[in-house]
């Protein structure tokens, strides 16, 4: 019984870490969408927001290294966590940005628009690639 409901639990919470990835991705291409024309598509919204879906579902909660307490072993750094961390900063402080500039109605210069998107991109893509590592490990 307690191993059901734990396991509910968990895919209730990846749930809703990639429904928080989808309206992250709704943000950043909100904003992007209204600032280069040709973004401006319903297929654009979708794809940034199953993209952020998926980067939120794989990556925020990556499986750790086993510990192993031996002193004499150098310790690793665990790429999988780096770069979930890193992907997770980069891509909610670019979606951060993103709802800030719609909320007080700014119009930034294209440059700062293309560099969320790449911030976006990069951030999401480190994230899936940070999940794919830890559950190949597994």
């Amino acid at each position: 019984m307690r191993t059901r409901f734990r396991r509910f639990a968990h895919v209730l919470e990846r749930c809703g870490l990639a429904l928080a990835g989808a309206a992250c991705g709704l943000f950043v291409a909100a904003h992007v969408g209204s600032s280069i024309s040709f973004l401006t598509t319903q297929g654009f919204l979708l794809i940034m927001m199953i993209v952020g879906a998926i980067g939120f579902y794989l990556g925020i909660d990556t499986p750790p290294l086993p510990f192993h307490d031996d002193e004499l072993a150098e310790p690793k750094v665990d790429s999988a966590e780096l770069l979930s961390a890193a992907g997770t900063f980069l891509a909610t402080l670019t979606a951060f940005f993103s709802v800030a500039i719609i909320i007080l109605r700014q119009e930034p210069h294209i440059a700062w628009t293309i560099l969320i998107m790449l911030g976006w991109s990069l951030g999401v893509a480190m994230q899936i690639i940070s999940g794919a590592i830890a559950r190949a490990r597994e």
